[in-house]
């Protein structure tokens, strides 16, 4: 799907595979080179990178929308973390990281407004990891009075499709 674009205002983007947070400028030309999963894969000056499909109004796309209710307690809300998580989708395969069991653990510090995760990945060696790391920051951070996102990459237990909600295994084929 290589289409060229130029950029309808300053974007949010993460390089990969390290994950790191760069902006393009507005009035850029960029390739995209594959939409999965909301987000999208593009080339901006030699560079791969990772735009999230909430900004994908930036590069003339529909954008993906994701909102949440502040219900004004000033707290976050645990329901809204999880939804934020089942919008992340594995780069390879258009599946949430929720449904596949790739998250293993949410804990919210009510004082600090801190998310910790405790997450894996499908595979230890995983060239995505980092990008799938800064995802999950980036749409945990859109959830109301979320203030830090803390992810930890763990490989125990290690994954396995048992792992994965019946109707992944259905999506993916896996169920016979």
């Amino acid at each position: 799907m290589q289409k060229m674009v130029v950029t309808q205002r300053e974007c949010p983007a993460r390089r990969v595979p390290s994950g790191d947070p760069t902006t393009i400028p507005e009035g850029q030309f960029i390739t995209i080179n594959q939409a999965l999963g909301g987000n999208y894969t593009v080339t901006f000056q030699g560079n791969m990178l990772r735009i999230d499909g909430t900004d994908a109004d930036a590069i003339g796309q529909e954008p993906e929308v994701l909102s949440f209710n502040d219900d004004g307690s000033g707290q976050v809300v645990e329901d809204q973390v999880w939804k934020a998580l089942d919008s992340v989708y594995d780069p390879e395969i258009p599946i949430s990281l929720v449904s596949l069991g790739l998250i293993y653990s949410v804990a919210i510090d009510a004082d600090s407004k801190r998310v910790d995760i405790n997450m894996t990945l499908t595979a230890p060696g995983c060239g995505m990891g980092p990008v799938l790391v800064s995802d999950v920051k980036y749409r945990v951070a859109k959830v109301p009075n979320v203030t830090d996102v803390h992810v930890e990459l763990v490989f125990d237990p290690p994954w396995s499709r048992d792992m994965m909600s019946e109707e992944a295994q259905l999506e993916a084929g896996l169920f016979f």
